[in-house]
């Protein structure tokens, strides 16, 4: 084979520090074009990004450059700091500092994108996928 071809997937859960509902209209919006834009500048390509107001949801294509930590934490700091200098400068923003990250398979890969796409009706119905869910304790 000549060329590289990289085919790896990875769903990631973080929540913002202590689970505060810190998601919220414009800085939701916002952050989570932070999040894209994070993505996209180290190559990873955003396959899903979806969560609720004290969590985020990311499934991404990762390129062969770069490892899970490394993307996890660019996001982090690229969203937080929009949130905390842009958004709302004068509003508390913070992520937890753990985060969990799951392999996914390509069959997997539509299952989990609906998952996310549906997030908020997933958490009102009470219809979670508990391994979907997990996230690092900050202890």
């Amino acid at each position: 084979m000549r060329r590289t071809r990289v085919a790896l997937f990875a769903h990631v859960v973080w929540g913002t520090w202590d689970r505060l509902p810190l998601l919220v209209g414009e800085t939701k919006r916002r952050v989570y074009r932070s999040i894209e834009a994070a993505c996209v500048e180290m190559g990873a390509e955003v396959l899903a990004l979806g969560g609720v107001e004290d969590h985020i949801h990311l499934l991404v294509r990762l390129p062969a450059t770069r490892s899970v930590a490394e993307v996890v934490k660019q996001v982090k700091e690229a969203s937080a700091h929009l949130a905390t200098h842009e958004v709302a400068p004068d509003t508390f923003f913070k992520w937890q500092g753990g985060y969990a990250a799951f392999s996914v398979g390509q069959s997997q890969l539509a299952p989990i994108r609906d998952y996310i796409a549906h997030q908020a009706e997933h958490h009102r119905l009470s219809s979670l996928i508990a391994e979907w869910e997990e996230e690092a304790d900050d202890e």
